[in-house]
């Protein structure tokens, strides 16, 4: 038994950092062949260090490494502790795919796929690859750094949210696309800054739906007289708790029990199908529930 222990830690872990590599991918996958190639600016330290790629034709990778390694250097000090593995090895690979997929990539493909596409498009599919990227390498405990480490450093002194911190410098960042020297006219770098507004809120809601969509909840309110009969099927069937609440109608006056279950959204079906058998006249209220904590959901989060 103690023999097995090592080795299904060691596989969770191989298991963990395969996935923050799969997420890392994507991510520079979107810079690489969507983004730098069509001169379009993002938030973030890559955002910046494409920024100074299109100025200087300094390497985004170099950029990226050097300036989140200040970053890390100046955060220990300020934030009194380390960081983890996970964001040490997220920076290093990121760096690594920011500098090496450019060569690995054909240039052909890079022109059929994105460049003859509009700019447009490529910044949707980018957006949506940044943030499940991100989201990704978040739910395996990895971190790209960057903004993020500054926001912590903010937040530690002032009351401000890390969230709005990482937005104020990602729409800094972008705004700074205008001062790039390519001799473009201010119509092209106002459509440049538009796409990278775009990009961020594409990313955004992608980061957003993949970490919430997947814990997504749904709490049903069940009026119905065979509440009985369909409280047994939906415990047995569904193995879904369910609450019984005394009730009486407004206007009928009739006392019965109201059915209330919470329910992940991929079983809503289950559920709608049992109340259709059960009694196809019962009323049935549903709405959405942000976070659920408890058996069969989330686990009770730490203070």
């Amino acid at each position: 038994m103690s023999g097995k222990k090592p080795f299904t830690r060691a596989l969770v872990a191989f298991k963990e950092y395969l996935l923050i590599t799969i997420g890392l991918l994507m991510y520079t996958l979107a810079w690489t062949v969507f983004l730098l190639p069509n001169n379009l600016v993002g938030g973030g330290i890559t955002g910046l260090g494409s920024i100074i790629q299109y100025s200087t034709g300094f390497n985004v990778a170099y950029s990226y490494i050097i300036i989140n390694v200040i970053l890390v250097l100046i955060a220990m000090k300020v934030l009194g502790g380390g960081f983890g593995t996970k964001t040490i090895y997220a920076l290093v690979v990121t760096a690594l795919f920011l500098r090496i997929l450019p060569d690995v990539i054909p240039v052909e493909f890079s022109r059929e796929f994105t460049q003859e596409n509009g700019k447009l498009m490529c910044v949707i599919f980018a957006g949506a690859m940044v943030g499940l990227g991100i989201a990704l390498t978040f739910t395996q405990g990895g971190s790209t750094g960057g903004t993020d480490i500054i926001a912590l450093m903010v937040s530690k002194y002032y009351r401000v949210s890390p969230g709005a911190v990482i937005a104020i410098l990602d729409l800094l960042i972008i705004a700074s696309s205008m001062l790039i020297p390519n001799g473009a006219p201010l119509s092209a770098k106002l459509l440049i800054l538009l796409y990278g507004f775009v990009l961020t809120g594409v990313t955004n809601y992608s980061l957003d739906f993949t970490l919430n969509g997947r814990r997504q909840s749904v709490q049903l309110f069940i009026f119905t007289e065979q509440y009985e009969i369909l409280t047994d099927r939906i415990c047995n069937e569904v193995h879904r708790g369910v609450t019984l609440l005394e009730s009486q109608g407004g206007y009928s006056k009739h006392n019965g029990k109201l059915v209330v279950v919470i329910v992940k959204r991929t079983e809503t079906s289950k559920i709608l199908k049992l109340i259709k058998d059960v009694d196809p006249d019962a009323f049935v209220s549903i709405g959405n529930v942000s976070e659920v904590y408890g058996k069969g959901f989330e686990p009770m989060k730490k203070s």
